[in-house]
């Protein structure tokens, strides 16, 4: 810590290169982008995914505000499935009753630490030919069935570092293998 101080390289260089790419091997990833908050990683990785008006996004309630905003932001549809009573996190029942033809993406949340149920959410995704984002702010480095968080979507968005000062969020953005 002392040197990023002291190269003032607060911003992007070497310091962050290692970081991205310690964090991916971490999650098993190939790569790692850090962003500046959580709300530009999940709004990049939607424009980047092509979201755009009409198209739907199914999520959870349960969740930072920055999960919902984004959908909007990027210019789709929030839809809200219900919550897991025991896990708190997005049901995977919910989610099948909440399917339309506009419906392109579910963005799970992994919340507490605890992940949410991926291979429903997965297995949706594929039969419907949907993406799935991560949302792993409140559970890095949590495990779901032998897997790290972040690592079974199209993309996750990870908060590395707590306490959040402006400016210093530490979210990054990763390219996930969706399988």
């Amino acid at each position: 810590m002392r040197s990023v101080i002291e190269e003032s390289a607060f911003i992007r260089g070497r310091f962050v290169t290692d970081f991205e790419q310690q964090f991916a091997a971490a999650i098993g990833v190939r790569r790692c982008v850090s962003c500046a908050n959580g709300t530009d990683a999940l709004y990049i990785a939607m424009r980047a995914l092509g979201l755009g008006p009409g198209d739907e996004v199914i999520t959870t309630a349960h969740s930072w505000i920055s999960t919902s905003e984004t959908i909007t932001q990027a210019g789709g549809s929030v839809v809200f499935a219900d919550t897991d009573q025991k896990t708190f996190t997005i049901d995977p029942v919910s989610i099948e009753s909440k399917l339309s033809n506009r419906t392109v993406g579910i963005i799970p949340v992994h919340l507490y630490g605890q992940p949410a149920d991926m291979e429903p959410i997965l297995d949706i995704a594929r039969k419907r030919g949907l993406w799935v984002i991560e949302d792993c702010a409140q559970a890095h480095l949590a495990e779901y069935r032998g897997r790290k968080v972040g690592s079974m979507g199209v993309m996750a968005d990870i908060l590395v570092l707590s306490g959040q000062e402006p400016g210093c969020d530490g979210r990054c953005r990763v390219p996930g293998d969706q399988r």
